[in-house]
């Protein structure tokens, strides 16, 4: 088991109730685990400022597949992309859209460069960039 280190927090009371309410919500069971989990964010939002780091991308898109062309243009810029594109999953959502969910795994400023690229293709009616880490060096 790793080391544990205690240390105290100040802070004002009325943020404090706050962020109670906030692990209220979440369910978290006590402060160290949210105030941890909070830390690992802020890390990995800190990963993906550096455009070389190695990090993983989640992007979920939902279009209309009887959009003219729209499938093949966005399967062809994943192929253009087999160095970073891990896996595609596609969804059904009714008779006429579909969520495509894409994991991408690389440097950061390439899996941004690449998610933009899908995300402005035409057509496209909304997506998401879910942006974390491979883990190695959060802990």
């Amino acid at each position: 088991m790793k080391k544990v280190k205690r240390f105290g927090i100040s802070i004002e009371e009325e943020l404090l109730e706050m962020f109670d309410s906030f692990m209220e919500r979440m369910g978290y069971t006590n402060r160290s685990e949210a105030i941890r989990d909070l830390i690992r964010d802020r890390l990995v939002a800190e990963e993906w400022k550096e455009e070389e780091k190695e990090t993983i991308g989640i992007l979920g898109i939902v279009y209309d597949h009887k959009r003219r062309e729209l499938t093949e243009r966005l399967t062809s810029i994943q192929h253009e992309h087999l160095d970073i594109v891990i896996s595609s999953t596609h969804i059904h959502l009714d008779r006429h859209n579909c969520l495509e969910v894409i994991v991408l795994k690389g440097k950061s400023g390439l899996i941004r460069k690449v998610a933009n690229s899908l995300l402005s293709t035409k057509s496209v009616k909304h997506g998401k960039l879910l942006m974390t880490t491979t883990g190695s060096n959060i802990y």
